[in-house]
């Protein structure tokens, strides 16, 4: 039976979190998030964002999210089938469905984030049409004052957006993630970073740059939000790259600082999936995710 793609409703939710708390059941240390978001979804629904799922028998049996990041970026999130309805063409029923809408509105490239270890998801995202671009880790330094010049390396971190543009343009940690962080309007999507996004970033969050004969790192936070599976607040920040050892120090600290000064539970630093940025966050106690992230991205135009 070929799958019905249309708009999502509020009735939908029965069907969806039932199918949705199975997609990951072998994972015990893995919640999905779906059950928490799906409503809102629904409801903030508009011009800038379509939420489908794919019907079976009258029975809504997958969903997927698009939303406009910007005039030409389209993020695809929530892509979930029901495991009993896998190999039917679901997945890619609602992605061209979305495809098709987010070139309608502009957009010349559409991306996805995939967990490393989900097959599953990374299968379906290249059937669907996606290619993977770049890979990126979760790093959690916990909030704390600290006093990075303490460590005698002297290294300062200042508020400087135009030093952090300057670092980020040349830097490795650009080019690993194909010029992509944080997307400051939509939790969990990666958007291209700009230097009018990153000095917006300096008047309303906040911007690092570690200096010391040059500018040796940057980092910016996005945002704070709640995390729905754990319950905690957490400080976002959008991007964290640097030289060496001593410059991934400098900035963790200031970031442990300036997330204890905010009052936060925890935190969660994008940094670039490569040995030395990953072996070098360990080395400072940065706290990392088990695994890598993949972004995956389509050429809608």
């Amino acid at each position: 039976m070929s799958p019905t793609v249309r708009q999502a409703r509020l009735d939908d939710y029965d069907d969806i979190v039932a199918f949705a708390t199975e997609v990951w059941a072998d994972r015990e240390d893995t919640v999905d998030y779906i059950p928490e978001v799906f409503e809102s979804w629904v409801e903030s629904d508009g011009p800038t964002q379509r939420t489908v799922v794919a019907e079976v028998g009258g029975t809504a049996a997958g969903l997927c999210q698009a939303v406009m990041l910007t005039d030409h970026e389209a993020w695809f999130q929530g892509i979930r089938v029901d495991p009993d309805h896998r190999g039917e063409g679901l997945g890619v029923a609602m992605v061209h469905d979305l495809f098709e809408w987010a070139s309608d509105r502009g957009a010349t490239v559409g991306r996805n984030m995939v967990f490393s270890w989900n097959d599953a998801g990374l299968g379906q995202s290249i059937t669907t049409g996606f290619e993977p671009v770049t890979s990126f880790r979760w790093a959690h330094p916990s909030p704390r004052v600290t006093d990075s010049e303490a460590d005698g390396d002297g290294l300062i971190v200042e508020a400087d957006p135009a030093a952090a543009w300057s670092y980020w343009t040349g830097s490795e940690g650009r080019t690993t993630l194909s010029g992509l962080a944080l997307d400051p309007g939509q939790t969990w999507a990666l958007s291209e970073l700009t230097r009018e996004r990153l000095h917006r970033l300096a008047e309303e969050q906040a911007v690092f740059a570690v200096k010391g004969d040059g500018t040796r790192g940057m980092a910016c936070r996005v945002r704070e939000t709640v995390d729905p599976t754990a319950d905690e607040t957490l400080a976002e920040y959008a991007v964290g790259t640097w030289d060496d050892r001593d410059a991934a120090r400098a900035l963790f600290d200031a970031i442990r600082t300036d997330a204890a000064e905010l009052g936060v539970d925890g935190t969660r630093v994008l940094i670039p999936e490569t040995p030395r940025h990953v072996a070098q966050a360990a080395s400072v106690r940065a706290d990392l995710a088990d695994w890598p992230d993949f972004v995956l991205a389509a050429d809608l135009t």
